[in-house]
């Protein structure tokens, strides 16, 4: 079959755009408010996470603001134009990686970092518009359930394990100490240059420290000097002179214990608040709104708590100022540099490869996480044309001087979770049956916005503790591991087989087959996890992340194709195309039969109805006259099917889909055929000798008589 350039993007544009007008109508709903600001909060907080690591990575190049910036521009346009709105582009560990190697190679060389990487940022757009021409993402068929929920559960997995892992960091800079002296421990008072400092702050000082050196003096101007903290100089005596404390005795003594409640509350009550829909309280609508916006509740609820009790717990911290975070670069990059020679702008290419592999496997795996038919998605999917916007938005990135953005897991899923339909009428108590996610691009269109606008809120913002935001990443973490097949069949193996819930494929799969398709699995999340973990070869993370389609592709050979296709989904071979081409010509045939056959069955029904004015007289002398006018049983009914219609009409068994059925099935074999047809004229005997049976015994019964 010819392949025709740009055909699936072409395909996805005409696919999406009948749905772009519903897409903003759809949004008019009070759930969609709580799903933005849950969104806007869940991902400023690694966008300002990221932008720190992204510092240090790389000499302040590109920061905090840079990353803030990148969320604005790629969330607005991702959601104006892509083909699945629901995804959410973010920041992942191996860009991360990436950028870190792109600066060291670039430092001991003596290049320029950014025209470097901006002629990388455009090499990779180039080859994903190539991917994008020759139709290269339909290769996500071969991701099946086994690729998708190891990935997905990974990266819940490192939500979880980051959010714990940040919260007890809060120990390094708000120290958890008893009231120990501060003589045993290293304790100084720092004097900082203070041009308003004035002879009454040095008579105080000079009063306090009468016993320590005579020579000692304040420091005025750029002087900055240190005094050891003891019993005769407190720390008291350093906070009334304008000192800052340092060393081991600084600490908070509540901070830290503070943080970690903050964080439990924050993740308790967001998770209890999200299954409270199913409780025995309140109305419908109550519950329904109290899910909706159980994140922001918890929020505010622990924001309050905070504020309240007064304890310097950190806060979010976000640039107050719209510049670079280092001074001495502009907005837009400058590719020609001198520093770097012009053979460079071809080599440049080959790291582009690996960045296209990172950035194709990210956000191919996690659309078809999201596309998954457990999601219940109607409009349908854009693979092609996501990363076709991808693309676009790398280029515009790599001349701003701005990192790449690619889809999100985590996000995505808490964006579904967020915006997910279910029923209304349900009894207290009982579960809402999921009905779909509602569909549309205004919250991630908001979201972006409310990224860029994020400087605009720094007053607000600055109030809000990061053990809240941790406790958030804990609930998404959480959250995006429930309805993981993966995850339940895990919790079967500590389980005894009387305990084990109904699942559908233990009907149909013996448990050691199940057991023995989950432990390769976790074989495999732990390699991954492994590679993730190490920095130094995180890199290859994403293609390990394929190699699991190639370990799926090998389980065909231990486990049978009814086995795995309970278990995961079965993988598509070479003649797939072939395959569908077929079956879209059967289905067309089988269309045009059931139309013939229906003809025929109306010119057949219309005997019956002209044979109906003239009855048969084989059964005159038990029908009254009644009965005859009411039906009439011909010969012509003993030789045809049609009887069965009328006598099941009730039953609404219409013999049009027989009749399609069978006729699929004489298209098979000749063999079928036959067999079928005898089937069917012995079933069609039987339901007329019943038929009969049933019309003697009527009229010879005197009641049916009198009622008649």
């Amino acid at each position: 079959m010819a392949v025709r350039l740009f055909g699936g993007l072409i395909a996805d544009v005409k696919r999406k755009v009948k749905w772009y007008a519903s897409d903003y109508k759809d949004a008019l709903h009070l759930q969609c408010i709580a799903s933005i600001i849950f969104l806007y909060l869940a991902t400023l907080t690694p966008n300002v996470t990221f932008g720190g690591l992204l510092g240090q990575a790389t000499d302040q190049y590109m920061g905090t603001m840079e990353c803030i910036l990148t969320a604005a521009i790629t969330g607005v346009a991702y959601a104006l134009f892509s083909g699945q709105p629901l995804n959410i582009l973010g920041s992942t560990g191996p860009m991360l990686v990436l950028e870190m190697i792109l600066y060291s190679f670039c430092k001991e060389r003596n290049l320029d970092f950014l025209p470097l990487r901006c002629w990388i940022g455009l090499w990779t757009t180039l080859i994903l518009l190539l991917v994008v021409a020759f139709d290269l993402s339909a290769l996500v068929r071969y991701i099946t359930r086994f690729t998708e929920e190891s990935f997905a559960c990974l990266i819940a997995i490192i939500f979880i394990a980051e959010a714990f892992k940040k919260i007890i960091g809060i120990n390094a800079d708000y120290k958890l100490h008893t009231n120990v002296p501060d003589t045993s421990v290293e304790c100084m008072c720092l004097l900082l240059p203070n041009n308003t400092a004035n002879s009454t702050a040095n008579n105080t000082a000079s009063n306090i420290t009468n016993n320590i050196e005579s020579n000692f003096s304040l420091p005025f101007d750029n002087i900055t000097e240190t005094i050891p903290i003891d019993n005769e100089f407190t720390k008291l005596n350093c906070s009334s002179i304008g000192g800052k404390i340092t060393g081991d005795c600084v600490f908070m003594p509540d901070a830290f214990l503070l943080s970690i409640l903050l964080f439990i509350g924050t993740f308790t009550i967001a998770n209890t608040l999200q299954s409270f829909k199913t409780s025995r309280f309140f109305p419908t609508w109550v519950r329904q709104n109290l899910s909706d916006f159980s994140v922001l509740i918890s929020i505010i609820i622990m924001v309050g708590i905070d504020m309240l009790l007064g304890i310097p717990t950190p806060k979010l911290e976000v640039p107050k100022k719209f510049k670079p975070t280092r001074s001495d670069r502009d907005w837009f990059i400058n590719p020609i540099s001198d520093k770097n020679p012009w053979w460079m702008i071809l080599a440049c290419c080959i790291p582009a490869l690996l960045a296209v592999i990172l950035i194709f496997m990210d956000q191919q795996i996690t659309a078809v996480i999201v596309n998954r038919k457990e999601n219940k998605l109607l409009k349908g999917n854009g693979y092609h044309l996501d990363l076709f916007i991808v693309a676009i938005c790398i280029a515009i990135c790599s001349l701003l001087g701005l990192p790449w953005y690619v889809a999100a897991t985590v996000s995505a899923l808490a964006h579904i979770m967020s915006l997910k339909r279910e029923s209304e009428c349900t009894a207290p108590g009982e579960r809402p049956a999921f009905l779909g996610v509602r569909e549309q691009r205004v919250t991630a269109l908001m979201v972006g916005l409310l990224s860029g606008l994020s400087v605009l809120f720094t007053s607000v913002l600055s109030v809000i503790p990061m053990a809240v935001l941790y406790g958030v990443f804990l609930y998404m973490g959480v959250a995006a591991l429930k309805g993981m097949q993966y995850v339940d069949r895990f919790l079967l193996l500590f389980m005894p087989t009387k305990y084990q819930p109904d699942h559908i494929y233990l009907r149909h799969v013996p448990t050691k087959t199940v057991h023995l398709f989950t432990l390769c699995q976790t074989l495999c999340l732990v390699v991954l996890w492994v590679i993730k973990t190490i920095k130094s070869v995180s890199i290859v993370f994403p293609i390990m992340v394929l190699a699991t389609c190639f370990v799926r592709k090998a389980l065909d050979y231990v486990f049978t194709q009814r086995e795995l296709k309970w278990l995961d989904d079965i993988m598509p071979d070479a003649s797939t195309r072939e395959k569908e081409d077929r079956e879209i010509m059967n289905s067309e045939e089988a269309e045009e039969g059931v139309q013939l056959l229906s003809r025929d069955e109306n010119e057949k029904l219309m005997e019956v109805r002209i044979q109906h004015e003239k009855p048969s007289e084989k059964f005159a002398s038990h029908l009254s006259s009644n009965d005859l006018d009411r039906v009439n049983i011909s010969e012509e009914v003993n030789k045809t099917a049609i009887w069965l219609q009328v006598r099941n009409e009730k039953e609404n068994a219409p013999l049009n889909s027989e009749s399609s059925r069978s006729s699929r099935r004489k298209r098979k074999s000749k063999d079928k055929d036959k067999h079928s047809k005898d089937t069917k004229n012995g079933e069609g005997k039987h339901h007329e000798r019943k038929a009969v049976d049933f019309y003697i015994q009527e009229a010879d019964d005197p009641e049916s008589e009198s009622k008649m």
